[in-house]
């Protein structure tokens, strides 16, 4: 009798509500950011109202860095929570901005430079779920707005945990949804219609702010993500919503 082959279904993923092949995710990403690099800050400080920034700094200042400690900032894309770690962990201390794409580091990069801390900052290009560095390198990793990016978000914390030092602290800026109704049906309307629109006519790429919206509305929510990061082993794990739920900054430690 003649073999039979056995086909064994392709792994799929998500990019925003595209299903895509999963080996394909990452080129998906890169191709995005590419896009967008060069307006990504000037179009997040519009369509945010200038809020991010804000988010960025309380976040940051929530992980209670010192002089002295070596930070790794995941998916740092243009370096805003970088530049604002460099100057709590000054003199001593130091950032290792990492993100897999060069066009988004080399746009911030102008301002990394202008900063009175731009020798803290070192830039590393590499893979969230495969970080280049040893065990127990940092004393803080942070991640803002780029986890749910990977094609295993997983992963990626898992590599945050590997990395950094006994009690070493994780903390991750996200998007998520607004707890009160009436806020989350405005924001919904200004998610998936204003905020596309204002892609198409400013950075003349609608699909990369449909992606955006897209994207938030499948990443876990502050209670499940909390126990995922329990479940990968950071302990003392909370969170605190910001704006209504808008953001949500987690943290939490390395047992």
């Amino acid at each position: 009798m003649p073999r039979q082959s056995i086909t064994v279904p392709e792994k799929t993923t998500h990019f925003g509500y595209l299903t895509i092949p999963e080996r394909e995710k990452v080129e998906w990403v890169r191709r995005h950011f590419n896009i967008v690099a060069r307006k990504y800050d000037s179009m997040n400080t519009l369509l945010s109202l200038g809020i991010h920034y804000q988010w960025k700094r309380m976040a940051v200042r929530m992980m209670n860095l010192r002089s002295g400690d070596l930070v790794l900032d995941v998916c740092g894309g243009t370096g805003d929570l970088s530049r604002i770690a460099a100057g709590l962990v000054s003199p001593s201390g130091g950032v290792v901005l990492y993100d897999i794409n060069w066009e988004m580091m080399a746009a911030g990069r102008p301002k990394t430079s202008a900063s009175p801390y731009s020798s803290r900052v070192c830039c590393v290009q590499g893979d969230a779920e495969n970080i280049t560095f040893p065990d127990e390198t940092f004393d803080a990793a942070m991640v803002g707005f780029g986890i749910r990016n990977l094609t295993h978000f997983d992963n990626g914390f898992r590599e945050m945990h590997r990395v950094l030092k006994r009690n070493g602290v994780l903390m991750c800026l996200e998007f998520s949804e607004p707890v009160t109704p009436w806020f989350r049906c405005l924001y919904d309307f200004y998610s998936f219609h204003v905020m596309p629109f204002m892609g198409k006519l400013l950075a003349n790429c609608r699909p990369a702010y449909s992606y955006l919206p897209e994207s938030i509305r499948l990443f876990p929510n502050p209670d499940e993500l909390k126990s995922i990061l329990q479940q990968i082993g950071f302990w003392d794990v909370k969170f605190r919503r910001l704006t209504d739920g808008i953001a949500v900054v987690h943290l939490g430690k390395k047992g």
